[in-house]
């Protein structure tokens, strides 16, 4: 025969070993009914504990200067997939109970029971070891945000550095709290602006935080709350559905806990900082607020009664800038371009907008026929001029569909029929849009002068007209600001024949008002 193999266990140790094992499995039976009190007990005690980690974590992170440690969120995801696990068990608790029998101590399905009980036993340790692990000491970290985002900006931008330096010291005074700067588009204002945010990084600690919001003309308080919210921390989901006055809320107390510094670029309106849920920058909190516009008359409903001015450059502003896009390989290319170059750069009239287009346009020219030719273009029709509809006179355009009503928008428009750099008489203008049925003479000579002057006003105010610096009773039109008007009245070059003939016919009506006034 072969080999055998045998092993011997004492017969009372095996007894005991399947006693125990009979004994826990039988536990699953007939401790059921305590087991699941004991669950639905630790679940409302767990449910209490997760509740007050919460409060805290909401105290802490809504600073946004607080981050949840990790620990603490695996935490809370362990308890959120317990709790799931505890409403699927639920349900069945009371056919389970009554699948019990002799007492608890048998169960008319044993197999079912046996499953459902070991489910509620094994349950029943996972919440107590999730409540002996949910005491912190601390909930979250400080994580500092980033104080000042830096802007890149093109660094040939030139001429801007005494207004800089001026709107700088403006803004830093001691009891200076709101800064406006506005001028007509492409003037270099977002430039400014950009300039201002990126010192800051350069002044240490003196700011908690720096904002920059782009607000331009179709945004809302709900879209600059939310750039605002980003910056300091606040956000997700829950943020995410509050409303706007709740929103309000929440930024106003973060931002009155913290000296900060708003940067809004392009605002078209005032916008109610109050309804942003932005603390008032004063004196006594040190925050500073600063903002581009367009219109001197949002300045004034910001609450700024002196707000500075961003100009056109300077001739020889405008050359510097105009040869440091051109590049002194092209203007080198040929003795005669520089002083064509010249002429081209003083048909820009200082803008930066113009200068940068038409620079970048030229930087491959290197023919005095090229030069001559763009010369010729920019004179006789200037939207011709490549990059002049799309990237010039399309963003000077907002400032006209910015205008209240068809009667402003057709005064503006009229003012393009005068020759370029031409000194327009305030009370004879309001004269030609008399005759032109623009104004209605009917309610007397000194309530329509008063009406005509109002609308150059505001004219003047959304930067669109030029007042005269010596002589207040005249205005003027940029030239590149009447390019548009004309562009616009030939239904963006689409009619231009209709725009020559008004311009002949708007010419022999000035002239014969004129003769008339002699």
């Amino acid at each position: 025969m072969g080999g055998c193999f045998s092993v011997s266990l004492p017969c009372d140790q095996v007894v005991s070993q399947f006693s125990q094992l009979l004994c826990v499995r039988g536990s699953y039976i007939h401790n059921l009914s305590e087991n699941l009190a004991s669950l639905e007990k630790a679940m409302r005690m767990l449910k209490a504990q997760q509740y007050d980690v919460i409060r805290r974590l909401e105290r802490e992170e809504f600073t946004g200067r607080q981050q949840r440690l990790s620990q603490v969120q695996v935490w809370l995801t362990s308890v959120l997939l317990i709790q799931n696990q505890f409403d699927d068990l639920l349900p069945s608790k009371e056919v389970e109970l009554q699948r019990l029998c002799l007492c608890g101590f048998c169960s008319k399905d044993l197999k079912l029971s046996y499953r459902y009980g070991k489910r509620v036993n094994m349950m029943l340790r996972e919440v107590e070891s999730l409540r002996s692990q949910g005491f912190f000491d601390v909930v979250a970290e400080a994580t500092p945000f980033a104080e000042v985002d830096e802007i890149p900006f093109q660094p040939t931008i030139v001429g801007q550095e005494i207004m800089l330096e001026k709107a700088w010291n403006c803004l830093m005074e001691d009891g200076s709290g709101i800064l406006g700067l506005y001028g007509m588009g492409g003037v270099g204002k977002t430039t400014l602006l950009t300039k201002i945010n990126n010192k800051f990084s350069k002044i240490g600690d003196r700011f908690d935080v720096v904002i920059w919001v782009v607000v331009s003309r179709s945004s809302t308080d709900r879209k600059i709350q939310r750039d605002i919210a980003e910056k300091v921390g606040l956000g997700g989901m829950e943020w995410g559905e509050r409303n706007d006055n709740q929103t309000a809320v929440d930024i106003h107390n973060v931002l009155r806990r913290r000296k900060f510094v708003l940067l809004l670029d392009d605002i078209w309106e005032k916008v109610n900082l109050k309804a942003v849920g932005v603390p008032y920058p004063s004196k006594d909190n040190g925050c500073k607020v600063a903002f581009t516009t367009r219109s001197r008359d949002v300045c004034g409903r910001m609450g700024v009664d002196d707000p500075m001015e961003v100009s056109c450059l300077q001739p020889e502003e405008s050359w510097d800038l105009f040869q440091m896009i051109v590049g002194k390989n092209t203007l080198g290319s040929h003795p005669d371009i520089p002083g064509l170059a010249r002429k081209v750069a003083r048909k820009c009239r200082g803008l930066p907008l113009a200068l940068n287009v038409i620079g970048e346009a030229m930087a491959c020219k290197r023919t005095v026929h090229e030069w001559s030719h763009a010369i010729d273009v920019l004179t006789s029709s200037a939207t011709d001029f490549s990059g002049m509809e799309d990237e010039i006179l399309h963003v000077l355009k907002y400032s006209y569909d910015n205008l209240n009503g068809e009667l402003m928008k057709s005064c503006f428009l009229y003012c393009s029929l005068f020759p370029e750099d031409y000194l327009i008489d305030k009370e004879g203008l309001v004269d030609y849009w008399i005759c032109e049925g623009f104004i209605n003479e009917k309610e007397g000579r000194e309530r329509t002068l008063n009406q005509g002057y109002e609308i150059i006003g505001t004219l003047v105010r959304a930067c669109l007209l030029m007042e005269e610096e010596r002589n207040k009773s005249n205005v003027k039109m940029h030239d590149v600001v009447r390019e548009m008007a004309l562009w616009i009245s030939s239904d963006l070059g689409k009619q231009r024949r209709n725009v020559l003939c008004e311009l002949v016919l708007g010419y022999v009506k000035y002239h014969k008002s004129r003769i008339g006034t002699l």
